[in-house]
C-alpha cells in the first residue's frame, strides 16, 4: 500500500474516532465518573474490538451478518441488553469517594475490568461490524495485491490510532474527574450522568436498524 493510500485513512479514521459516538462518549462518561484507569481501559478494550471486527471482515462474517435479519438482529438486541446492564450498575453505584483520599484510590481501581467491558461492548456491536465492512474496502486497491491482506492492515491501523485518540481522551476525562469528584456530591451525579448515557445508548442500538 502506499503512504498517500495510508495516510488518507488514518486521516478519515482519526476524523470517525474524533467524531462523537458511543464509544468516545462512554470513555468520556468512564474518566469523568471512575477516573483516568476506567477512561483508558473501556478505551483500549473498545480498540480491541475493532480488531475483532477486522478479522470479521477479512473473513467475509461480517458480510454474511449483513445479509442475515436474525443475526443482525440476535447481536444487536445482545450488545443492546450489554450496555443497559452497564447502565443500571452506575445506576446503583453509590458514587465515587469524596474523601480526600478520593483520587488516590481511584488511581489504584484495577483497568483490567474496564478493558473487558470495552471490548465486549465494541465487539458484539453489529453497527460497528457494518462500519467496518462498509469503510475498510473503500481504500483497498485490488490492483496492489491481496484485498483481504490490505483490509487487515487497515482494520489494525484503525485499531491503532484508536488506542492513541481513547487513550488520551481517557487520561484527561479523568484529570478532569477527579477535579471534579473533589467537589461535593458531583461523584454520585457523574455515575448517575453515566449510567443513563449507558442504557441511552443501548435503548438507540435496539432500535437501530443496518443503515
Amino acid at each position: 500500500m502506499t503512504f498517500a493510500q495510508i495516510a488518507g485513512f488514518l486521516l478519515a479514521a482519526a476524523l470517525i474516532t474524533i467524531a462523537p459516538g458511543p464509544d468516545n462518549l462512554s470513555v468520556l462518561s468512564l474518566g469523568l465518573s471512575r477516573g483516568r484507569r476506567a477512561g483508558i481501559g473501556f478505551g483500549l478494550g473498545c480498540a480491541v474490538g475493532c480488531f475483532t471486527h477486522t478479522l470479521w471482515a477479512t473473513l467475509g462474517v461480517t458480510a454474511l451478518i449483513a445479509a442475515s435479519e436474525t443475526a443482525f438482529t440476535l447481536l444487536k438486541l445482545a450488545g443492546a441488553a450489554y450496555l443497559v446492564w452497564l447502565g443500571i450498575g452506575a445506576l446503583r453505584s453509590p458514587g465515587a469517594t469524596l474523601a480526600a483520599d478520593a483520587n488516590v484510590a481511584q488511581a489504584n481501581d484495577p483497568m483490567r475490568p474496564y478493558l473487558v467491558r470495552g471490548f465486549v461492548a465494541n465487539a458484539i456491536n453489529p453497527k460497528v461490524a457494518l462500519f467496518f465492512l462498509a469503510f475498510l474496502p473503500q481504500f483497498v486497491d485490488p490492483a496492489r495485491g491481496s484485498a483481504a491482506a490490505q483490509t487487515a492492515l487497515l482494520g489494525t491501523l484503525f485499531a491503532a490510532q484508536t488506542v492513541l485518540i481513547f487513550g488520551a481522551l481517557g487520561w484527561y476525562a479523568g484529570t478532569f474527574g477527579g477535579w471534579l469528584r473533589g467537589r461535593s456530591a458531583v461523584g454520585r451525579w457523574l455515575d448517575r450522568a453515566t449510567g443513563l448515557l449507558f442504557i441511552g445508548l443501548g435503548i438507540r442500538l435496539a432500535l437501530a436498524g443496518k443503515d
